[in-house]
């Protein structure tokens, strides 16, 4: 069983604010699988740092636009 990640992400949402992009439109631009992004998206796959950038760079918005890590007690 895989454990999910704690990263976040707004990738649905930014996939529907520009232009209803699909899954596979938005994986064929990062050079991955729609398989992949669906597993982002549900948050059961962090992508690598650099995929992380293409993914923002697509989108034209800074990284944590897109992805968000939660700030917990263990920060202090």
């Amino acid at each position: 069983m895989v454990k999910p990640t704690k990263v976040t992400n707004s990738i649905r949402a930014l996939r529907f604010a520009h232009g209803e992009m699909t899954q596979a439109d938005l994986a064929d631009r990062v050079g991955v699988t729609r398989q992949t992004i669906i597993a982002i998206e549900q948050g059961r796959y962090s992508p690598s740092l650099e995929m992380a950038f293409q993914i923002a760079h697509v989108f034209g918005v800074p990284l944590d636009d897109v992805f968000q890590y939660p700030h917990g007690e263990q920060e202090k």
